[in-house]
């Protein structure tokens, strides 16, 4: 066994004799660390496969450059050589650098994966609930479909199941238009007419609060309301053109659809909404000027656009990194607009089930009849899960199911982190000990599990490969000391020196002897001589 002592993991004074090796900070180790060894040429799959594991997608915008290097470059089909991996990386290595050193905020993505996909085989068991029927095209979409997507606020993107199926947003799209109002006119005016308080009642009830307005914009009153505040300026067309142009935009630059038969369907079946804008109509809620015909079509029209779950996903990623698209970079919304949408979708977004919802989950979110869920977990990720079978208020039956088993194994619950003491939910983002211990530390434990994927994330960092611990103990030492023959070749291939010496005079080739491990020690003395 290896000398790991308290101080090991505490503590951290350079090993001075062997610090000449550099460190890992340019494309040339990068190249290196991934390909794992000294070939001159690297494998084209492999690099895919490494940032798909981290969560960056070949239609990752910010890497789009690398995709179009690698599939218009003759002769780099497979393998590309250290001057190819330059020219390809020069204008995302920052990005590639960050996704395999682990610098993301989930930086186990594929642990994290794997378990959702765990967590996604349970709920798909789950045959409760019914495809809404009251629109007569929803009724068609088969009970069975179920999708899942995540984007995280760094881009890191994962998907599952009918993750690419188009499926009819409907009441998803309230709190787009709730933003956008809230971009035009400011929050002051936006709330003369619509209010921010749960209504107490199903979200197309005939009612409204005191002031004569719809008690939020979650439900079908107040998002009919917010929608006479977006672009009244504009004609029909240039208005509806307007909210695709800003779902494409928080979406990464990808497109929803219109569904046509969608909206006819619901103007065909509309008279609870025509009833309501009468009823506000009649109580001089819209603002002056407003058209109830129009602004009920282009309400419908909202209702009817198409969605991917992955699509959702990155809008919902936006949201939760404060109005910014992760992807492109564009800021779309202010901060004072999303700490509003984020606030009434935690207490109004999942109809008659919101409190209870953020009660026992506590993030917030939008559900629609299409099945949809819209989830926001700020700083974090967005979500969308989608599964069209509904239970009696209209949320999604897999949706609620999914976030439910999900907030049960994971700390992201609101509140989670008042009750961390006594929680067993663990949290895939940096870990407490990982944000504040030294690196080179976390190196040398990384070594001492074997944990492979861990120790090429240090080395990219920068960390310095023969740096020693209290102790003078290398990351070498300990990997040769518990007989991971993976970690010691790696480490050998990068650098590691074989002659480091611990306090107590002992080097990698006396640890390696003592573990009996024969092939490292034959590696070891091969190196030796």
């Amino acid at each position: 066994m290896s000398h790991v002592s308290e101080a090991s993991i505490t503590k951290t004074k350079p090993n001075k004799k062997n610090n000449s090796i550099p460190k890992i900070k340019d494309a040339e180790n990068l190249f290196r660390t991934i390909s794992g060894n000294s070939s001159k040429t690297m494998s084209v799959k492999l690099l895919q496969s490494e940032l798909r594991k981290n969560g960056i997608l070949p239609n990752d915008p910010r890497i789009k450059s690398l995709s179009e290097y690698l599939s218009q470059t003759p002769g780099v089909d497979e393998h590309i050589t250290l001057e190819q991996f330059k020219s390809a990386t020069k204008e995302c290595y920052s990005i590639i650098k960050k996704a395999l050193s682990g610098e993301f905020v989930i930086p186990d993505f594929e642990k994290f994966t794997d378990e959702l996909k765990t967590i996604f085989d349970e709920v798909k068991n789950n045959k409760d609930g019914a495809v809404a029927d009251y629109i007569p095209q929803l009724k068609k979409v088969s009970a069975e479909k179920f999708g899942v997507s995540i984007c995280t606020i760094d881009g890191q993107r994962w998907s599952h199941g009918d993750s690419q199926d188009f499926f009819s947003i409907q009441s998803a799209c309230k709190p787009l238009n709730y933003c956008l109002a809230l971009e035009e006119n400011g929050e002051e005016k936006v709330h003369q007419h619509v209010g921010s308080e749960p209504s107490g009642h199903s979200f197309n009830e005939i009612t409204l609060d005191p002031k004569k307005r719809p008690h939020n914009p979650m439900i079908n009153a107040g998002a009919i309301m917010t929608s006479s505040l977006v672009r009244p300026d504009l004609c029909p067309a240039d208005r509806f053109e307007y909210v695709l142009n800003n779902w494409t935009k928080i979406c990464g630059g990808s497109e929803p659809r219109f569904n046509n038969s969608v909206y006819l369907s619901e103007l065909g079946t509309a008279d609870r909404n025509f009833a309501l804008a009468y009823f506000m109509k009649e109580h001089g809620t819209f603002p002056k000027g407003a058209d109830l015909q129009e602004t009920l079509e282009f309400y419908f029209q909202c209702c009817s656009i198409d969605l991917t779950a992955d699509q959702v996903a990155v809008a919902a990623s936006t949201m939760a990194l404060n109005g910014m698209c992760p992807l492109t970079g564009e800021k779309i919304f202010n901060a004072n607009t999303l700490k509003n949408v984020l606030a009434l979708m935690s207490t109004c977004g999942m109809y008659d089930y919101s409190g209870e919802f953020f009660f026992k989950v506590g993030f917030p979110a939008k559900s629609g009849v299409g099945g949809g869920l819209l989830i926001v977990i700020p700083n974090v990720m967005g979500i969308c899960v989608w599964s069209p079978a509904l239970d009696e208020n209209g949320n999604s039956v897999r949706g609620i199911d999914f976030c439910q088993k999900l907030v049960k194994k994971y700390a992201f619950h609101n509140y989670d982190s008042l009750a961390r003491s006594d929680s067993k939910k663990s949290d895939p983002r940096k870990k407490e000990a990982e944000e504040s211990s030294n690196n080179i530390v976390s190196l040398i434990y990384a070594s001492y599990h074997g944990d492979l994927e861990a120790i090429k994330r240090y080395l990219i960092k920068g960390v310095d490969i023969n740096q020693g611990d209290y102790d003078g103990r290398t990351a070498l030492h300990l990997a040769s000391a518990e007989g991971h023959e993976n970690c010691v070749n790696f480490l050998l291939a990068n650098g590691a020196n074989i002659h480091s010496k611990d306090r107590w005079g002992a080097t990698p080739l006396d640890d390696a002897k003592k573990s009996g491990n024969k092939n490292i020690l034959s590696e070891l003395k091969k190196i030796k001589q």
